[in-house]
């Protein structure tokens, strides 16, 4: 069984997918967006898509994805006023993929969201929004905490902060995360993978329009961008959780408003109860709620997320 799929890691049953009216632009993904590479900072390069006008915000994508997973979400928001932004993280996609270490700090949360910081001011925004789904909700939250001056508000979709997952780990954890565990070895989930990206990872073209899944699948047939996806969970067991248990151990807390949302058909009501309670202590200015869709809500409720995120970005607003 693949491990990525529109279910829950638990099991539960998909809802059934409904085409919205984001499936307008699966013609022509991202219209009225242009597409470009930005040099960033140490030689790193992002592949981005950048349209409209307004409060600007910036949505980071989540394991096995890249930036693409985001358009049905990113021309609804467009329509709403904003400026919005969509990168490639450093090591997905088409981004850089900068050689490793052996502590994996090239593909630390902190690398990834100074990557966007500096994005972010090439494209001439100092204060943003930031929205980040699954692997992305990390750097979102990680460049919250490290930039709290540039970041207006933070978004973040079916996840904990990855100091509390495994702070929280039992046995139910490790059944249905086990890939956390499995991706931070070495060479062995390469090989897992490559023999087979398509039966490893799933994905149906209609349920996430045609160039999104042929963009993704470029992505996880290539050797290069496996290992570096990889790489950002090997950094996940060890840099990043330090980072985290430091900023707990500081007090530290996120000082923009918060937005956590989550999927009814993944776990984490199942694996945490009230997410939000895991949340609070993180946070100064809480919100959120479940949405109803499978883990990759931005293609399975792109209409209700960008509902959500637009009327979360108007809060403090002038």
């Amino acid at each position: 069984m693949p491990f990525v799929t529109q279910t829950s890691r638990l099991g539960v049953p998909p809802i059934p997918w409904r085409a919205t009216s984001g499936d307008r632009h699966n013609g022509a993904v991202f219209e009225g967006f242009d597409e470009s590479t930005v040099d960033v900072e140490g030689g790193v390069r992002l592949r981005c898509r950048v349209g409209g006008g307004g409060a600007p915000v910036v949505l980071l994508h989540g394991h096995p994805r890249t930036h693409t997973t985001w358009h049905r979400v990113a021309p609804l928001l467009r329509a709403a006023g904003h400026t919005v932004v969509c990168p490639d993280l450093r090591g997905y996609g088409q981004s850089s993929k900068p050689a490793t270490t052996t502590d994996h700090r090239p593909y630390s949360k902190r690398a990834m969201a100074a990557d966007v910081l500096a994005l972010m001011r090439r494209l001439g925004h100092e204060r943003f929004a930031v929205v980040g789904h699954d692997r992305g909700s990390y750097v979102a939250m990680r460049l919250a905490l490290d930039a709290p001056q540039a970041v207006s508000h933070l978004a973040v979709l079916d996840s904990v902060p990855i100091g509390e997952a495994l702070a929280r780990a039992d046995a139910r954890f490790a059944a249905a995360w086990w890939h956390w565990f499995f991706f931070a070895q070495p060479d062995k989930p390469e090989q897992a993978i490559l023999a087979d990206p398509d039966a490893w990872y799933g994905g149906d073209a209609e349920r996430m329009g045609a160039d999104n899944h042929a963009d993704y699948r470029r992505a996880i047939h290539d050797p290069a961008t496996v290992t570096a996806m990889l790489e950002d969970y090997r950094a996940g067991l060890g840099v990043d959780r330090a980072a985290d248990d430091a900023d707990r151990a500081a007090g530290r807390r996120i000082a923009c408003p918060t937005l956590i949302l989550w999927s009814t058909c993944d776990d984490l009501e199942q694996l945490y109860g009230d997410v939000l309670a895991v949340w609070r202590p993180w946070t100064t200015d809480l919100r959120g709620g479940p949405i109803d869709s499978g883990h990759h809500m931005a293609e399975d409720a792109p209409d209700e997320l960008a509902k959500q995120i637009s009327a979360f970005l108007t809060v403090g607003a002038a």
